[in-house]
């Protein structure tokens, strides 16, 4: 079953009002108190809702136009697939209607875990709520813990491809974003040329590095794992936020959590070491360090550019766009054309 987006549904999120966010997940069967709190989330609106039995949870509702229900069904089933292998991650809630609710839902997946609110048009899905801490990454027994953990992560992914979330390459995150970013005049015109020439030395040598590796392993990633999608517990970590998930490189999942400090070559090396206990690691894809963190950098500034419409935006990232911000972004781009060059 297809959950679209009844035709009345707004582009934005100006009418995802409290009470729309109640009323929805009433229509979804839950049982709201009435309180929630809005968490922070740039891309989707995300909140803690809590229910009349004292529990609380924490519902998702999905940028319109960003994702298929194909692709979010392909996420929660990848989420659901992690969780039956013991894999610590914040899986989604099977969902049901609720005939006594005023405007009703839709719902899709086996088990059903995407709604869409017929009265808002936005769609949706609920998870528990999970509390934790950011690891401590300079340690290396915490680096090793968190290696293991990824390669758990990382031999479910590699079970299967995903059919129809995307694929991190250079065409896609790099060569669009850069076309993008040009075409809408987003680079302020005394820095465009500065700029543009940075980025096409660096994607010139990212197609490279990508080149040099044949037989490069792809698999089912998280997609973005920093330190703010990772909850560290007692027990151990667990993730949240799958919303970026894509076919990649393993690299891509580990290296945003290479650590820092005096540590940093031990923990790195625990690190490694961890994710081998369950996953072979190709020391080749080291080389893509680099290119994929200029990929990000250039991935990130479309993205920002992209929703400078959402009132958010402007607000979080009161920089962007100025004559300074292209600036140092062409600094930026130019010190990863020498450390990709050496």
């Amino acid at each position: 079953m297809n959950v679209s987006r009844p035709a009345a549904a707004v582009d934005g999120y100006a009418a995802l009002t409290p009470d729309a966010v109640l009323d929805a997940l009433a229509g979804a069967g839950l049982h709201p108190d009435g309180r929630l709190l809005q968490l922070n989330s740039y891309e989707n609106r995300v909140f803690q809702v809590f229910l009349d039995d004292g529990t609380a949870v924490v519902a998702k509702f999905y940028r319109p136009h960003r994702w298929s229900d194909a692709q979010i069904l392909e996420e929660h089933a990848f989420a659901l697939e992690l969780a039956a292998h013991d894999v610590p991650v914040v899986a989604p809630l099977a969902l049901r209607t609720t005939p006594s609710s005023a405007g009703g839902c839709m719902l899709a997946g086996t088990p059903a875990t995407l709604a869409a609110d017929l009265a808002s048009g936005f769609r949706f899905s609920v998870s528990p709520r999970h509390a934790g801490r950011s690891p401590e990454l300079d340690d290396p027994a915490v680096a090793a813990w968190l290696g293991r953990f990824i390669g758990r992560l990382h031999a479910v992914g590699a079970r299967q491809r995903f059919a129809h979330r995307r694929s991190l390459d250079v065409a896609s995150w790099g060569d669009a974003s850069r076309q993008w970013l040009v075409d809408h005049d987003v680079v302020t015109p005394a820095e465009l040329g500065a700029w543009r020439a940075a980025a096409d030395a660096a994607l010139a040598l990212v197609h490279a590095a990508f080149a040099r590796l044949s037989g490069l392993r792809v698999l089912r990633l998280h997609g973005d794992c920093h330190l703010g999608n990772i909850l560290w517990r007692d027990e151990g970590p667990h993730v949240v936020d799958l919303d970026d998930a894509c076919n990649g490189p393993a690299v891509q999942d580990l290296w945003m959590l290479e650590p820092e400090g005096p540590q940093r070559t031990a923990a790195w090396a625990a690190l490694l070491d961890g994710y081998r206990v369950f996953m072979p690691f190709d020391d080749r894809e080291l080389a893509l360090i680099e290119p994929l963190r200029t990929l990000r950098m250039l991935h990130h500034s479309a993205w920002i550019a992209r929703r400078w419409s959402d009132p958010a935006f402007p607000v979080a990232f009161p920089w962007f766009g100025t004559p300074a911000y292209w600036s140092q972004q062409a600094t930026q781009l130019r010190e990863q054309v020498e450390l990709m060059s050496g």
